[in-house]
């Protein structure tokens, strides 16, 4: 009869070692019966498994760490929490990392929170990589990761100047098909409310949208803007300020982001009375599932988000050597148009 294996009197916690020897293999066969894809029999990792849920061992990542000096760990830095498309970020963000064996620490900022701040509290932690989707950023602290060989990536954003590389929507481009598809449905006369001063999110979208419309003959003094601080109370408040206008109703609108689209439409509606498409065509950028439902069936640009999130997490190179320094410091991707209610007619067959 098999001699029954006994913890060491007086321990606390499993070892790899104890494990190893209830089930009669090496402590690297232990090590790689927990890797996802190690190289293992099926027989021994079964005995591997065995023993451990009979000593309810479970891996130490703190331990493995020291030894590998990577804790499996990519840092997410949200800074825009107003905005319901930061939420379905987190998701896939989480989804990916989770897919390739790490572990997703999540820091948020506040209205008065510096990106800098959250950086100097991150760093305590060893993090394999950083992703910021907030705004600014000193070169100050891209130092810092770098001299700790961190590598960091922004995410739906560029900062001019940082050499810190960016994944993001080709804003530009989505701006100026806003455009089109108001020049498409008729409109004549344009406004816009427009997100954050300070970010390149919104200047891009702003860009392409007027750039088209310039083409298309409108001048830029005849293309208003207002400014709504990329959440749904801010575009309502700018709705406001667009109907005492003494100009009068522009024929579209356009949102930077859906958030403020909505908003919009729900000021336009139920203080002003107005319809639409029929007294005011309303377009959005990003495509959140909010925006789709019936209230809204906002015409929109929807963000790569899942093709964005995964070449974000491809260029922290988690498994292996850093990418070149040669690269481009900007990966500009291309969403699509999601034509709905907000805007008559029928969509171009491209869309």
């Amino acid at each position: 009869m098999p001699k029954k294996y006994k913890l060491p009197a007086g321990t606390i916690r499993t070892t790899s070692l104890d494990v190893a020897a209830l089930a009669g293999v090496s402590q690297s066969a232990v090590s790689r019966a927990f890797t996802p894809g190690a190289s293992i029999s099926p027989t021994t990792r079964d005995k591997v498994l065995d023993a451990a849920r009979k000593l309810n061992y479970v891996p130490n990542s703190i331990a493995s760490s020291l030894i590998t000096h990577r804790s499996n760990i990519v840092a997410l830095i949200l800074g825009d929490l107003h905005n319901p498309f930061y939420t379905h970020v987190l998701e896939a963000f989480g989804r990916e990392v989770q897919a390739r064996d790490r572990q997703l620490l999540v820091f948020t900022l506040n209205d008065e929170q510096e990106t800098d701040d959250a950086i100097m509290r991150l760093l305590r932690y060893q993090v394999d990589g950083v992703i910021l989707t907030s705004a600014q950023m000193s070169t100050q602290m891209v130092g810092m990761c770098q001299n700790r060989g961190i590598p960091l990536v922004l995410f739906n954003r560029y900062i001019p100047q940082s050499g810190t590389f960016g994944v993001r929507c080709d804003n530009a481009w989505g701006g100026r098909q806003i455009a089109e598809a108001f020049l498409r449905a008729g409109a004549k006369s344009f406004a816009m409310i427009t997100g954050d001063p300070k970010g390149t999110t919104s200047k891009d979208r702003v860009a392409g949208f007027v750039e088209r419309l310039i083409e298309s003959g409108v001048s830029r003094a005849s293309i208003r803007s207002y400014e709504g601080d990329s959440t749904y109370e801010g575009a309502s408040d700018a709705v406001q300020r667009m109907m005492a206008d003494p100009e009068g109703l522009p024929d579209a609108l356009f949102g930077i982001n859906d958030t403020m689209a909505m908003g919009a439409m729900d000021t336009l509606r139920h203080q002003f009375g107005l319809s639409i498409p029929e007294d005011i065509m309303v377009a959005g950028f990003d495509d959140i599932p909010e925006g789709a439902r019936l209230p809204y069936q906002l015409t929109t640009v929807r963000q790569p988000i899942n093709r964005m999130v995964r070449a974000t997490i491809d260029h922290l190179s988690l498994d292996g050597p850093a990418q070149s320094t040669d690269l481009p410091h900007d990966l500009p991707i291309r969403g699509r148009v999601v034509w709905r209610s907000t805007v008559p007619g029928d969509p171009p067959a491209e869309v």
